[in-house]
């Protein structure tokens, strides 16, 4: 019988596969941690399952070469919501 970790491990495999999910979505999803996500799905899941390692790590390799855009998306939506608040605030003080 599997031991919690290694079930987890799988579940997160699976689920970061379904969702192409990153690191953090998947922590954020199971309520642990990101350094418990890597650990599980690098160290725990290359031993108990290399299948479905290899899918995981294809998709995890995409989201670090793409995780640069994610983060200026980021970025630009942050001082985006900024500017919006700034504009309210200034045509309510404009009014009174």
């Amino acid at each position: 019988m599997k031991n919690q970790s290694d079930k987890r491990a799988i579940e997160l495999g699976q689920f970061i596969i379904e969702n192409k999910s990153t690191v953090r979505a998947a922590a954020g999803e199971f309520g642990i941690s990101k350094s418990t996500v890597h650990k599980d799905v690098s160290e725990r899941l290359s031993k108990i399952n290399p299948v479905l390692y290899a899918e995981v790590k294809k998709v995890l390799e995409i989201n670090k070469s793409e995780r640069h855009i994610r983060g200026g998306m980021a970025t630009k939506k942050k001082y985006q919501e900024l500017a919006k608040c700034r504009q309210k605030n200034s045509a309510y003080f404009h009014k009174h």
